[in-house]
């Protein structure tokens, strides 16, 4: 377990990617989007449409939307700590098995600490109303408008998820360069096609709607979870052959 936390120190040398850089970038996200809503009176027809989308969802905000930087840049960061620094990482004497694991374990750390820290600003948005401009820049619809510890759940899951993702991807690129990347991607698709294929020809698009329609958020938080465990086993077993 000691190794596993020294890994997860490492990456965590240059503190400002993971920390600076995202915060700092969803901060200035935040005051164009404040500034934007509160130039726009609630009375206003763009203001006024905005509001219709959100009372048919059951809340008085207007979404940005804009959040989804913040996810995007921990799917960025999954592929640079395979990416960049594994054969540095190689170098000092660690396994790969074990960095892989430490990295996860980063990823898995840093998505709660995000995510609670998340929850606390959109536990803000609500108290004051949408900061005083009617604004939901951490609610999100369905996903993150819940009670609390769910909000929290649901942003981790999200987080270490895309993360994980993206140190699939680091490896693939690293054992098998551009083109390996491009038919790893192909071969999702091929997939996802397939599945398509299969419950077209079944005909049960209709029970995949009502499954998708009635779940909870509660419920998709598991579905990610699961999801997240298996690119975790996925990427384990792929980086045994990873390259430097």
């Amino acid at each position: 377990m000691s190794t596993l936390v020294k890994v997860a120190r490492y990456h965590m040398v240059q503190p400002y990617q993971y920390l600076a850089l995202t915060w700092g970038i969803l901060a200035f996200t935040f005051v164009v989007n404040l500034v934007i809503f509160g130039l726009v009176p609630v009375s206003h027809p763009a203001a006024a449409t905005a509001n219709g989308l959100a009372s048919a969802a059951g809340t008085d905000g207007r979404y940005t939307g804009a959040l989804s930087c913040f996810f995007i840049f921990f799917l960025v960061f999954g592929v640079q700590s395979i990416g960049k620094s594994l054969p540095f990482g190689l170098a000092l004497g660690v396994s790969r098995r074990s960095y892989y694991a430490g990295t996860a374990l980063l990823a898995v750390a840093l998505a709660f600490a995000d995510g609670l820290v998340l929850t606390g600003l959109q536990a803000i948005e609500r108290a004051t109303n949408g900061w005083g401009v009617h604004m939901s820049f951490f609610r999100v619809v369905y996903l993150l408008d819940g009670p609390w510890y769910l909000t929290w759940l649901t942003s981790s899951v999200g987080l270490a998820l895309l993360f994980i993702y993206g140190m699939w991807f680091g490896i693939v690129y690293r054992r098998w360069s551009l083109a390996g990347t491009v038919a790893f991607i192909a071969a999702q698709v091929t997939v996802l096609l397939a599945a398509a294929l299969v419950v077209t020809w079944a005909q049960g698009w209709t029970g995949v709607g009502h499954f998708f329609t009635g779940l909870t958020a509660a419920g998709l938080t598991g579905l990610l979870a699961v999801l997240a465990l298996a690119l975790l086993a996925g990427g384990h077993a792929t980086i045994r052959r990873a390259t430097v």
